[in-house]
């Protein structure tokens, strides 16, 4: 039999294979399916949220760090012969009766003899501007600042020297004592008059307490009365003698005087311990400035704030606003805790506690000024009034605790940040293996064991993290604050070295509260805003610090439990 064999088939040229492949239909792949549009979407959006963060950082960094910097100041004469002196603020230029109008911002100073402190100048009255010599900038205690040459020195109202030079010199070898006797009577008006007068207040309390246990006519209280009565002629006789004192520095103050003409030519005699500070602004070396500039910050951070919180220092307000924040962690955490440690470790799950979780993601939703009523009803009146009349009724009708302050601003800043406590707590502890639950209980231990010695320890970095958020949502928060404890100044400090040493029914000062003072209810909104962006660098500042403290907790204890693990 004979088997044909046939040729092998033609391989076919590449040139029909390609058309063939061209004929065959392609299945189209989306764009979106490749993923690289969302890539460069998500990437962009990060690269904006970034610069959002930064360019506002940078405007407060900014108008913040150049706050204190003395400038120059300039003296300019108008094309009226009118003369103005003053420090040069910025220069725009706006259209006014459909013409562009070139014109300048100069901070003038002497309100109280001008009334005001700022004054816009077109550019096109301007005759000349020069930089006197001895133009000096005198920040007063009172009025702001003041800006003018000296014109002569006086001792107990005799003029002693006339030459400038001469004058400042005298007025430095003079500012020293005069402040030290200043700053010693404040100490006698706001301590030692102030001890007195808490003395007679106790004996006052003590009388009525006495009259309202036992009667107005018992025998402890005409005890009570007659020390009261003791008490009150003791301090008659410190108030004389603390009044003398206090005349006798105020008359050595009032014989040192330096007499200042402004620019439009009048004569200010002002008082040398009146006097905050002082500087030659056009003679300043570039020591010289860095070293009035470090003087106003130190006197912003550790002095009391003055004109109506726009001179002088915060720092009332830097103490209100750590003092809070710090109460506020102290509370809400431990009860942050212990609620997720329930809803995770011991309550059953079900739909009782999913509608607890719902209610705890909501509740941190609700607008903070809801929680400020809440707190001003609750903690001020109902529970404050109650300790009132159990503790403290000879003191009503003036309250104690029954009003705003300290304790119970951080409680209500203690429940506006519970949920975001209770929500990282949660998650913190789901992280933890199951597994080490479970060879724990096999090992012997009891629940409560097993939460305090494994699942507590490893959730600590998380419930941290908590800690964080809560810190720094609550650090910022103004809208409760102004209705359950921050004030716009406060007389005394909410923490001070007297005992109990911590006085959590005062009210305080805040840095958010200051901030929306400066900003709204200021009469100088010009004057204000420098100090609104220095306020504002140095709340972002502690917040960032109070956060930093924070995270290196959490990260010693991570990798302290990583030491653990290996």
């Amino acid at each position: 039999m004979t088997t044909t064999l046939e040729p092998p088939a033609p391989t076919p040229a590449p040139e029909a294979s390609r058309q063939r492949a061209r004929k065959r239909p392609r299945r189209r792949t989306q764009l979106s399916a490749h993923g690289e549009p969302f890539v460069w979407i998500s990437g962009g959006a990060l690269v904006l949220a970034l610069a959002m963060v930064v360019g506002l950082f940078a405007l407060v960094l900014g108008f913040g760090l150049g706050t204190f910097w003395p400038g120059p100041l300039e003296q300019i004469t108008l094309e009226d012969g009118t003369s103005v002196l003053g420090e040069l603020q910025r220069e725009e230029t706006v259209r006014l009766d459909g013409e562009e109008v070139d014109r300048r911002l100069i901070r003038v100073g002497n309100r109280d003899l001008t009334g005001v402190s700022f004054r816009w100048i077109d550019n096109a009255d301007v005759a000349k501007v020069e930089r006197p010599d001895w133009a000096l900038v005198v920040e007063r205690l009172s009025w702001g600042r003041f800006y003018g040459t000296p014109v002569s020195y006086q001792v107990q109202g005799e003029v002693v020297t006339e030459d400038p030079a001469e004058v400042w010199s005298a007025f430095l070898a003079e500012q020293g004592p005069a402040r030290e006797r200043l700053a010693e009577i404040r100490t006698l008006e706001e301590h030692e008059i102030g001890r007195v007068n808490a003395r007679l207040e106790r004996a006052r309390l003590a009388t009525r307490g006495a009259e309202l246990r036992f009667g107005e006519d018992s025998d402890e209280a005409r005890r009570a009365k007659m020390q009261e009565l003791r008490i009150q002629e003791e301090g008659e006789a410190s108030f004389a003698e603390l009044g003398a004192k206090i005349a006798a520095l105020r008359a050595k103050n009032a014989e040192q005087k330096v007499v200042f003409r402004t620019s439009d030519g009048v004569d200010v005699p002002m008082e040398v311990a009146s006097i905050v500070r002082a500087y030659p602004a056009n003679r300043l070396s570039f020591t010289g400035k860095v070293g009035v500039y470090l003087a106003r910050w130190w006197e912003f951070l550790s002095a009391d704030p003055r004109e109506s919180n726009m001179e002088g220092g915060v720092f009332p307000a830097i103490l209100g606003t750590v003092s809070m924040t710090l109460l506020m962690s102290i509370l809400v955490v431990p009860f942050g805790v212990l609620a997720a440690l329930y809803l995770r470790e011991y309550a059953k799950q079900g739909i009782v506690v999913s509608t607890i979780r719902i209610v705890v993601n909501n509740l941190a939703g609700v607008p903070s000024i809801v929680f400020g009523v809440f707190g001003l009803g609750f903690f001020c009146y109902v529970v404050g009034g109650s300790i009132d009349r159990a503790f403290f009724p000879e003191a009503l009708p003036d309250p104690t605790f029954g009003k705003r302050g300290l304790i119970w601003a951080a409680l209500t800043l203690a429940l506006l940040t519970l949920p975001v406590v209770i929500v990282a707590t949660e998650e913190a502890l789901a992280a933890v293996p199951s597994s080490m639950r479970e060879g724990s209980l096999a090992c012997g231990a009891t629940k409560w064991q097993t939460i305090r010695r494994i699942v507590l320890p490893r959730a600590a970095p998380g419930i941290m993290t908590g800690m964080v958020l809560a810190i720094a949502r609550g650090a910022g928060e103004v809208a409760p604050l102004m209705l359950v404890g921050a004030v716009k100044l406060a007389p005394s400090l909410p923490v001070d070295l007297t005992a109990p040493f911590v006085h959590p029914s005062r009210s305080f000062m805040h840095l958010g509260f200051h901030i929306f003072d400066l900003g709204f209810q200021s009469p100088d909104s010009e004057a204000a805003k420098p100090m609104i962006y220095t306020t504002t660098l140095l709340l972002i500042v502690i917040i960032l610090a109070l956060n930093s403290i924070a995270f290196w907790v959490r990260g010693r204890l991570r990798r302290k439990l990583q030491g653990v693990h290996v």
